[in-house]
């Protein structure tokens, strides 16, 4: 097999279904999280509009992603067969005496318009070069006359894809110039120009992000007050929302449960700026207000009205926020019992988030058998590193308790787990006040492990509130 199906993993754009002519092409896969199918406000699809909007405008990491079949599903084997069948069909069409270039000059109709997608407006140049080079008619005229090259034509498409593909892509196109067979050589070139398109879509996504994100505000707003004109009562439960917002933050918080490093949570400066007496905003209120909801179901009935459009990101930051909550208990407990001989090394660190991390989809479903789980490899993984260091392995003693420590993590009462959940919360509340970066400086025992994750979530959650705050 050539070298390029090796590192480049088979795609949709470059694929081909068996009986057609045509290399199957697939839009860009994105996550499909739809807000709930009924509620009495608007159309789902409106909502469901604003929510993909929303998603977009707000997280600058945003970015499409091919569909990836699982190896052994149904429809997987069904598309790898189909799609052999296709080009072991095209390479007897090749072989033929005189050869047959009826599939070839669909490949070569397809590649031409994936490249023309790839030029911007001002490539006008490039556009009338790659129309002369590779137009259908001219083409059918040379296959006709037994003067149609597929190498002089490779080697013509290879060289446009070199001027146009991303540096990152520099290397994938280099090896295809390696390839001497005609049919391997096509199909190379269609799973590189997939992921030049999806390097394209991707990139127009990101210069276009401001402007979606002003638009779906802009929409966000003039749905609501539609909807407010026809039904001025409509916000019920976004009055009761707030109004238990700024109650919350008049009210003295409760006290902490104390741990062995509790002093640094009371002298997490950020927390001063966060819960400072200062006089109730609207922008307090409404911070509160969605710190409050990360702590609530969010399938609740009485979920406000104008964040319906938000409700399947508050669910997924929710969701992160009780894998971070896990993740950093597993590793504050495992720290207590080696302390910073093993915690010392950011390898060993690695290996026991990656241990939770895999076991975190489990957790949703069965979280006292991924704990269980979790507990036995983070004791093996701690043994094992002890050895391979020179160092005593912990008893059989502390074995059990540390075994039965990460077990009861799965208990939401559970002490750690209590107290890394407020500090988490600290940190977003400060990331509201003084922002992500700054918020990280000082972060609280237990949770410097977690930074770069914690970094992420705050980021999400800031965007998501900051966005809300510009729409009246």
């Amino acid at each position: 097999m050539p070298d390029v199906e090796e590192k480049v993993p088979l795609k949709n754009p470059g694929d081909a279904e068996c009986g057609s002519c045509k290399p199957e092409t697939s839009a860009p896969a994105g996550e499909n999280r739809s807000g709930p199918e009924d509620h009495s406000l608007c159309p789902v699809d409106t909502v469901d509009n604003i929510s993909k909007l929303n998603k977009i405008g707000m997280n600058h990491d945003f970015h499409m992603e091919e569909k990836v079949l699982p190896p052994n599903s149904l429809e997987g084997k069904v598309k790898e067969t189909t799609h052999s069948a296709f080009w072991d069909h095209l390479k007897e069409q090749l072989s033929a005496t005189p050869p047959d270039f009826s599939c070839a000059l669909e490949l070569l109709k397809e590649i031409k318009e994936i490249l023309l997608s790839l030029l911007s407006p001002r490539q006008g140049r490039l556009r009338s070069e790659i129309e002369e080079a590779l137009g259908a008619e001219l083409l059918q005229r040379k296959a006709e006359g037994g003067a149609l090259s597929l190498p002089h034509l490779s080697k013509y498409i290879l060289g446009m894809m070199t001027l146009l593909c991303a540096p990152v892509r520099d290397e994938v196109v280099q090896k295809l110039e390696n390839i001497t067979d005609p049919v391997w050589l096509l199909r190379g070139i269609f799973q590189v120009l997939g992921l030049m398109k999806m390097d394209m879509v991707n990139y127009t996504m990101q210069s276009l992000q401001p402007h979606l994100q002003e638009h779906s505000s802009q929409r966000e707003q003039s749905t609501f007050q539609e909807l407010l004109n026809k039904q001025p009562s409509l916000l019920s439960h976004t009055t009761r929302w707030l109004t238990q917002a700024a109650a919350d933050l008049t009210t003295p918080p409760p006290t902490c449960p104390d741990t062995s490093d509790s002093a640094s949570v009371v002298s997490f400066s950020p927390s001063e700026a966060a819960i400072g007496p200062e006089p109730l905003s609207p922008t307090m209120v409404l911070s509160q207000g969605f710190l409050n909801l990360l702590l609530r179901d969010p399938e609740d009935e009485d979920f406000p009205e104008t964040l319906l459009t938000d409700r399947a990101q508050l669910q997924e930051l929710r969701s992160q926020l009780r894998q971070l909550t896990v993740l950093a208990s597993v590793l504050l407990v495992a720290r207590s019992f080696s302390g910073s001989v093993l915690f010392g090394s950011p390898q060993f660190v690695d290996k026991l988030k990656q241990i939770t991390k895999d076991l975190m989809e489990e957790f949703k479903f069965r979280p006292e058998e991924a704990l269980q789980t979790v507990s036995e490899q983070v004791s093996q993984e701690m043994h094992r590193s002890l050895e391979n260091m020179g160092l005593a392995a912990l008893s059989s003693e502390n074995t059990a308790s540390l075994i039965g420590q990460l077990q009861n993590i799965v208990e939401k009462e559970n002490c750690v787990r209590s107290v890394i959940d407020q500090r988490v919360h600290l940190f977003l509340k400060c990331c509201l006040v003084l922002g992500v970066q700054r918020s990280l400086l000082d972060l609280p025992g237990g949770l410097t492990v977690i930074d770069a994750e914690l970094a992420e979530l705050g980021q999400k959650f800031v965007s998501l509130t900051h966005h809300n705050q510009k729409v009246p």
